[in-house]
Order: structure tokens, then C-alpha cells, then sequence
């Protein structure tokens, strides 16, 4: 279930822009540039203004412009900032997914393998939702047999797949949030609590990784000889 959002304070709200200007500056050695340039030109054509004559007033709409240059331009910058640092990271989609806008259920690694290939499930407005990350091909595979498993349940609501990754036929984690967005609204908000219920008693029994299982996890010898016969 989304979880309700909680109230920043004041305080807290300086503290996250100080913490995504600092990310931002480390990932991008164009932001700082471009943040002065979008600070200082407002101020000086506000200045230049005031000097010929045309009144103070120029000056607080040239600080507004300023500001807001300023949001704009950290806004742009740190989301590309962390779409570079997020791809080809493990679980980056579902992490992007419970950051979106909107009431979006995010099962992340719903299913998956001990290669680390997964699949995400998310239930939203659009319906049922799958995301795969990892191999394509052993993906594919994977998200074939979690439609089958998850086509029980979920009825007439629309579903869809997207393997992500940079591929031919692949969605990029950069055009992740805009395609989500630009999804239709198939079903209401009934709808999408009782497909969530639905979905929720069917992936309580939790599964087992696929494939090979790794050295480091298998029971030692003396331990398969001591088990009962």
C-alpha cells in the first residue's frame, strides 16, 4: 500500500535541497556554471533596468527571477544527475517507481533470480505494471512466467511489461518516469485497492529465487549426511 506522505518542515525541506544540490555538483561539473549564470543574469538586467531609469521595482522581480531560474535550473540538473547515477543499478526502477508522483503499489523484485534478474511489480491508475531489470533474455523468460502467474487474479485490468535497459526494444530508466506518467487512466481508485488486495494475498507466499544456487548458500556435505532418512 502507499504509504501516506508525512509533513516536511521548513527546516527539513532547506536540508533536502542542500542534500540534492550537493549530489547535484558531484555528478554534474556543469550544474555549478549554469546555476551562477541563472542567478546573475536576472540580477544584472534587473540592475542594468534600475540604472536607466525605469524604477525599483525591477530590482525584487529581478531576485524572483533569479530564484526561480535557480529551482529550474536544479530541478533539470539533479534529475539527470540521478538518472545517470541510477542506471544499470539493481532495483533503480522500483526505487524511481516509489519516488513517482502519483499512487503508485511497488512490489519491487516480485520475482527473480540468483543472477540478480528481477522483475517489479506496480499497480496503478494504468493497471498492473511490470518491469524487468537484469540479462534481457533470461528476463524475458522471468516476466513471461510472472504475466501467467499474475493473469489469475488480476481480471479485465490491462497490463503491461517493459524490460529496461538501453537495448533494442528496451525502455532507458531515463524515459522511465514520462512514459508512466503518460500512461491511461484505466481504472479508479476502487479499483486499483482491490486489484492491490488481490495481488497482495497472492504474493504473500514468498518464492524462491530461480536458477543455480550459489556455492556460498548450498549445505555443507556433513550436513546433508546427517539429515533424517
Amino acid at each position: 500500500m502507499a504509504k501516506p506522505q508525512e509533513k516536511v518542515s521548513f527546516g527539513g525541506r532547506l536540508k533536502q535541497i542542500g542534500q540534492v544540490f550537493a549530489f547535484t555538483a558531484r555528478q554534474d561539473k556543469w550544474f555549478v556554471p549554469l546555476l551562477i549564470a541563472a542567478v546573475l543574469i536576472p540580477l544584472a538586467v534587473a540592475v542594468l533596468l534600475l540604472l536607466l531609469g525605469l524604477g525599483w521595482a525591477w530590482i525584487p522581480i529581478g531576485v524572483m527571477v533569479a530564484l526561480l531560474a535557480a529551482l529550474i535550473v536544479l530541478n533539470l540538473r539533479s534529475n539527470a544527475a540521478m538518472m545517470n547515477a541510477a542506471e544499470g543499478q539493481p532495483g533503480a526502477a522500483a526505487s524511481i517507481m516509489e519516488n513517482l508522483r502519483g499512487d503508485w503499489r511497488v512490489r519491487p523484485a516480485a520475482s527473480s533470480t540468483t543472477q540478480f534478474d528481477m522483475i517489479h511489480v506496480v499497480i496503478g491508475r494504468p493497471g498492473v505494471i511490470l518491469l524487468g531489470e537484469g540479462q534481457p533474455q533470461r528476463v524475458r523468460g522471468l516476466m513471461g512466467q510472472e504475466k501467467r502467474r499474475l493473469s489469475k487474479v488480476i481480471g479485465n485490468a490491462p497490463m503491461y511489461d517493459y524490460v529496461i535497459g538501453t537495448g533494442e526494444g528496451e525502455l532507458s530508466i531515463r524515459k522511465l518516469r514520462t512514459t508512466m506518467m503518460r500512461l491511461p487512466r484505466n481504472l479508479t481508485g476502487k479499483d486499483v485497492n482491490s486489484l492491490d488486495k488481490r495481488l497482495g494475498a497472492l504474493m504473500s507466499r514468498p518464492q524462491m529465487p530461480k536458477g543455480a544456487i550459489p556455492k556460498n548458500m548450498r549445505p555443507s556435505k556433513g550436513a546433508r549426511q546427517q539429515r533424517p532418512r
